[in-house]
C-alpha cells in the first residue's frame, strides 16, 4: 500500500487534493493576528530596500502556514522542503498554493553538505534570500525532534543578513495527526490565530547553537500563545 501511495502519479493527485482542501479551509478561517506589525514593517519597505526574509514555523503547522504569507505584498516566497518521498507530496501541495519548493534535507549541524541534498539546497536558499526572496523554513523538520531547532536557519540568517520572523500558528477545530510532529490540519469555517515575533537581523559572527536554542524558545512561546488565544 505504501508503494502505491508513493507512485509519482498518485502523489501528484494527492497533492492537488490537499492544496484544494487547504485553500478552502484557510480562506474560511477567521484569523486573529498578534504582533503582525513586525512582519508588515519588513513587507512594506520600498522594493529597493526590502531585501530577503526568513520565516520560521514548526513542522507541525505546515498546513496552516500559507495563510501567514500575503502573496503580492510580502517577498516572493520559496519553501525549504526535504527530499523525502513525503516531502515530494508536501512540495507538490505547497507549490499549488503559490510556494515553490527548494528541495533538500534539513541540517542538524554546521556543515550543510552532511545531509542528503543539504549542500545544494543550502546554497540555493542562501542565493534566493540574498536576491530579495522570502524563505519559509520548518527548523525542526523533516523528522524532528519536534520543536527543536537545527542550526540551518541561524546559519542562513548569519550569512544572508536577512531578518528572521517567527510565526506561532493554531486553528480550531482541527485534526491532530498521530505523527512525530503532531501535525495540525485545520477544518473549514473555524478560528485561527497567528502570533508574530522577531524581525531582527543577526551578526555574521553570532553563535549558531546559541541562536538555535534562543529561537526555539521564541517560536515555541509564540505557538503556545496562539493556542492559548483560541481559548
Amino acid at each position: 500500500m505504501k508503494q502505491f501511495f508513493r507512485q509519482p502519479g498518485v502523489q501528484a493527485g494527492l497533492a492537488w487534493l490537499l492544496a484544494g482542501y487547504l485553500r478552502l479551509a484557510l480562506a474560511t478561517i477567521r484569523w486573529r493576528h498578534e504582533g503582525r506589525g513586525v512582519a508588515e514593517a519588513i513587507w512594506d519597505r520600498p522594493v529597493s530596500e526590502r531585501g530577503g526574509v526568513i520565516v520560521c514555523f514548526w513542522h507541525g503547522r505546515i498546513a496552516l502556514s500559507p495563510a501567514c504569507w500575503p502573496l503580492g505584498r510580502a517577498q516572493a516566497p520559496r519553501a525549504l522542503i526535504s527530499l523525502s518521498r513525503d516531502g515530494q507530496f508536501i512540495a507538490g501541495a505547497v507549490q499549488r498554493l503559490g510556494f515553490p519548493a527548494i528541495r533538500g534535507s534539513s541540517r542538524k549541524d554546521s556543515d550543510p553538505s552532511t545531509d542528503k541534498g543539504g549542500g545544494a539546497a543550502f546554497r540555493d536558499a542562501l542565493k534566493w534570500i540574498k536576491s530579495g526572496g522570502g524563505l519559509a523554513i520548518t527548523p525542526d523538520g523533516p523528522r524532528g525532534p519536534a520543536e527543536q531547532m537545527a542550526e540551518g536557519a541561524p546559519l542562513l540568517a548569519r550569512l544572508s543578513g536577512a531578518p528572521v520572523l517567527f510565526v506561532g500558528l493554531a486553528a480550531r477545530p482541527s485534526i491532530r495527526l498521530q505523527s512525530w510532529d503532531r501535525a495540525m490540519i485545520p477544518l473549514p469555517f473555524g478560528r485561527g490565530v497567528m502570533v508574530w515575533a522577531g524581525g531582527d537581523t543577526v551578526a555574521r559572527d553570532d553563535d549558531s547553537p546559541a541562536l538555535a536554542s534562543a529561537w526555539a524558545d521564541t517560536l515555541t512561546t509564540a505557538t503556545r500563545q496562539a493556542e492559548a488565544l483560541l481559548g
